[in-house]
């Protein structure tokens, strides 16, 4: 019992230190930094426009975030998912995996509301601002590893270039 209490806590500092190193890139990125667990996920929204046959869709869930307790919208766009399939009619299967109880951390630019968060993903290189931060959503796994970037394609960047 002693060595799983002690796994336990070392475990749980291995985690903290890892998130307290996500925020501080988060940071350095010009985003708003959260982590909290998937209320309502994911529906998808159809696009509002197109640019150059593009159609700009988005998949919407919502999270309650551990800063502060409360509930966030988190609109990402679909065009940076790992694995986005050109004027798909429903969320990339990355980003379906968001199931509400699912652990996420997210950088991004807060909406002005303060309601939800959005630019979520890369900023295709770009000097990243508080207005274009260079964001991410990263899936937290139930021992605390931080995953990959779910919204860090660039194959469309040059579709705002």
């Amino acid at each position: 019992m002693k060595n799983t209490l002690l796994s336990f806590v070392a475990l749980l500092l291995l985690s903290q230190g890892a998130q307290a190193s996500e925020q501080t890139m988060c940071s350095a990125n010009k985003g708003a930094f959260l982590t909290g667990t998937v209320t309502t996920g994911p529906r998808f929204q159809s696009a509002s426009h197109s640019i150059d046959g593009i159609k700009l869709s988005h998949t919407i869930l919502y999270m309650r975030a551990d800063q502060d307790g409360r509930s966030y919208q988190v609109a990402m766009d679909n065009v940076y998912a790992v694995d986005y399939v050109r004027n798909a009619t429903s969320i990339p299967t990355s980003l379906a995996a968001l199931k509400a109880g699912t652990r996420v951390e997210v950088c991004g630019e807060k909406y002005s509301d303060g309601t939800g968060i959005h630019w979520v993903h890369s900023n295709c290189g770009a000097t990243p601002t508080a207005t274009a931060p260079n964001g991410w959503v990263k899936k937290i796994s139930t021992t605390g590893t931080i995953g990959a970037n779910l919204e860090r394609s660039q194959a469309y960047c040059y579709l705002w270039n």
